[in-house]
């Protein structure tokens, strides 16, 4: 393994049955990196993530993490991880700081060492006032903190989180994405199955889109990008109608694409990046006044569409309903 690189992933296959949930699939994360594994319901993505921390034993392949094989050694490799379930695991009778400290027991920890951890991980994640308050009178977003929280307490080199923010309210998993940016600033890796694209884009170094069991995509988000960037396309707004003059702007510029996109709107595509100055000059010396210019840029949402088939929309919808990520 690259001294650069934590998780190594080779081949790794899931069946059950006649059902293949997981398909040959490869892939690295370095030290220090989020990534993000990205897909509809039944993409495989617990799956994959239940196997790479040990629950789930592969049919085939191999992951290896700082050096340690999880299929031969699962117990040693999840004492240097955390790992936060799509489904909370702590217990709903006791308050904030005992499930915390609780947790940090099963880590071996010391009693001094798991009291002053859960202390300071409770000012973190902002639950101070509610650490002693019982678990199950936590509000969702609350509750996901604390598990995130528990999931760190014995200092993991590699965190995995499924679905972290899946169910709860804007604010929490605003303040969760929060947490998991300024883990990455503290040196932690993380690895976090999702369907929010927003959140991938907003959270992740490295993305791979994982459909039926397959990476059909992977790469940083500018890559992915560019991944669909056939040219440099820039958007003028006029205040008069502009189809009379698409025509006359192909042949002024003929390297370019030039359409129409509403009566006041054209869109002009080049290979190249095209300097605006001449067209608004041309334009200009037509009498035709621009006031709005904008380049236009792909969104990760356009990259999944494009590469998976699957619309976005499918996607909000799954995660509305918070369902399994099998």
């Amino acid at each position: 393994m690259n001294t650069g690189e934590i998780v190594l992933v080779k081949n790794l296959t899931k069946r059950y049955g006649d059902f293949t949930a997981v398909d040959r699939i490869s892939f690295s994360i370095r030290r220090g990196e989020v990534v993000g594994l990205l897909g509809p319901n039944g993409a495989g993505k617990t799956t994959t993530i239940n196997m790479m921390i040990g629950l789930a034993r592969p049919t085939a392949g191999s992951i290896f993490i700082n050096g340690i094989d999880v299929v031969q050694d699962p117990k040693k490799a999840q004492a240097i991880i955390g790992i936060v379930p799509d489904e909370s695991n702590l217990y709903g009778e006791m308050d904030g700081f005992d499930n915390l400290c609780f947790c940090g027991a099963l880590y071996g920890m010391t009693r001094t060492a798991r009291e002053k951890r859960a202390r300071e991980l409770l000012e973190q994640f902002d639950l101070t006032k509610a650490g002693k308050r019982p678990f199950r009178a936590y509000s969702k977003g609350m509750r996901r903190k604390l598990t995130i929280a528990a999931g760190i307490i014995h200092g993991p080199e590699i965190l995995f989180l499924d679905e972290p923010t899946t169910g709860i309210d804007v604010e929490s998993a605003r303040q969760i994405r929060w947490l998991l940016l300024d883990l990455k600033k503290r040196g932690t890796t993380i690895f976090i199955t999702t369907h929010y694209i927003e959140e991938a884009e907003r959270v992740c170094d490295q993305i791979a889109f994982l459909v039926e069991g397959r990476i059909v995509a992977s790469g940083t988000v500018p890559e992915l990008m560019e991944s669909i960037t056939h040219g440099h396309t820039i958007r003028l707004v006029a205040d008069t109608d502009l189809a009379p003059y698409v025509e006359r702007l192909q042949e002024r510029f003929p390297h370019c694409t030039v359409e129409l996109q509403t009566n006041n709107a054209i869109t002009i595509t080049s290979n190249e990046r095209l300097p605006l100055s001449p067209v608004l000059q041309y334009l200009d010396g037509l009498g035709v006044s621009i006031f709005e210019a904008k380049e236009m840029r792909p969104t990760l949402e356009d990259v999944f569409v494009r590469v998976t088939g699957i619309e976005a929309a499918r996607l909000r919808k799954e995660k509305e309903k918070g369902g399994s990520g099998r």
